[in-house]
């Protein structure tokens, strides 16, 4: 039995759920988010509330119950609250900037990294040292921050790098002498 799957969804004010078949349209006042939904999952919507339902319980269908309930779920939050991953640039020297829609990182390569703006995404810079990314879709925003991550990524002996704020990052002991 999933539980997850089985919640129900209260939709907020000022956000309208449609179904089109396997589409899902999410519209709110941050924007308006689609999607397509598994066949085998069926959405039903009530007023103000969601529910999933699944035709058996075999494997396939009870991960995707859960699954598809997580995702519509994430798609009301994003359009009516959104979403944000900060990041924090650690190490002498690291910095960002923001050059037009352009991101660029000074992280220790003899080059700047640059990263083009993406549609539906937006990215803050508010000191040198500290990265927002914010947008309506989770996966987006988690992608973007992966990869503006994956550029310089902690290294466990001096800390340096790019993390998440918050991250913790296991430091290792260094050589030891003879």
């Amino acid at each position: 039995m999933s539980r997850i799957g089985n919640k129900e969804i209260t939709v907020p004010a000022g956000v309208e759920v449609k179904q089109d078949q396997e589409i899902v349209t999410v519209k709110g006042p941050k924007g308006e988010i689609s999607r397509p939904i598994a066949s085998a999952i069926s959405m039903t919507i009530n007023g103000n509330e969601i529910k999933f339902s699944r035709p058996d319980d075999s494997n396939r269908n009870k991960a995707l119950h859960g699954t598809t309930r997580a995702n519509v779920a994430n798609m009301i939050e994003g359009v009516s609250n959104g979403f944000k991953k900060n990041l924090e640039l650690v190490g002498v020297g690291y910095r960002a900037s923001k050059q037009g829609d352009k991101l660029v990182l000074t992280v220790g390569f003899s080059h700047p990294v640059e990263f083009a703006a993406r549609d539906g995404l937006t990215v803050n810079v508010p000191d040198s040292t500290h990265i927002s990314v914010e947008g309506i879709s989770k996966q987006r925003v988690g992608d973007f921050a992966a990869e503006i991550r994956g550029v310089r990524p902690p290294e466990p002996y001096k800390g340096k790098g790019i993390r998440y704020e918050g991250e913790v990052v296991r430091r290792k002991e260094g050589k030891t002498g003879k």
